[in-house]
């Protein structure tokens, strides 16, 4: 099965290099996604052309994928089953839940001259970042790639509500598969708790899995890809 996979903010298609592997031991497709604006050289990127890039990639699958988003790009995986709801075989959220329609995409932190830089390793001290080590640290940093303001502040859109027919897995890294369903029982992501066909995978890591348990998070993404 194609398995397209879509990472978060400051990260490129390359993040997911050690998961691609293993998903093909596991006889899956991977398709890692470098998103326009996110290593591409662009700094005029839109929101628009990333979900653009992402449909473009379900458009040119073999049978019906699975979208893969981590962390801010939960919700550009969920723009695709919203985009695309006969088309998506099944959505796998990796350590992030989509914004609700009309909603900012992720203008989490400050911009500078266009751009959301990484804003340092302070924001997510804890869970989050409790499994990079210094080294580890110092390379995320330093190979970080500033989102441009258009992706940031874009506004998120969604019309079909066939979205909520498609499956969706929540792979619970940094927080507990209970947290994430306290949070949707509470209200706290209205997307996920109309979505029909729901489950939850948990994950020993800090936010960033594909960095430090690359086998295990391929693993997850295996079995909520279902048969070969």
């Amino acid at each position: 099965m194609d398995i397209l996979l879509v990472a978060g903010l400051w990260l490129d298609g390359s993040v997911w290099d050690g998961v691609a592997a293993a998903l093909r031991s596991h006889g899956h497709r991977p398709v890692p996604l470098t998103l326009p604006g996110q290593g591409d050289g662009s700094t005029s990127a839109t929101l628009e052309d990333q979900v653009a890039a992402v449909l473009a990639a379900v458009d040119a699958a073999s049978g019906k994928p699975v979208v893969v988003g981590h962390s801010a790009a939960a919700t550009l995986a969920w723009l695709a089953a919203d985009a695309r709801p006969d088309k998506v075989a099944k959505v796998v959220l990796v350590g992030g839940f989509p914004a609700a329609d009309g909603k900012p995409y992720a203008d989490f932190f400050e911009l500078r001259d266009g751009v959301m830089p990484f804003p340092g390793w302070e924001p997510f001290e804890g869970p989050d970042a409790a499994d990079l080590d210094e080294e580890a640290r110092r390379a995320f940093a330093a190979a970080a790639i500033p989102v441009p303001g258009g992706v940031a502040t874009g506004i998120v859109r969604l019309t079909d509500e066939r979205r909520f027919g498609v499956p969706v897995t929540v792979v619970c890294p940094e927080f507990t598969p209970a947290q994430a369903q306290e949070w949707i029982g509470a209200g706290d992501i209205p997307e996920l708790a109309r979505v029909g066909d729901l489950g939850f995978a948990d994950l020993d890591s800090g936010h960033w899995p594909m960095h430090t348990k690359p086998a295990e998070l391929a693993r997850l993404l295996a079995a909520a890809a279902g048969p070969k």
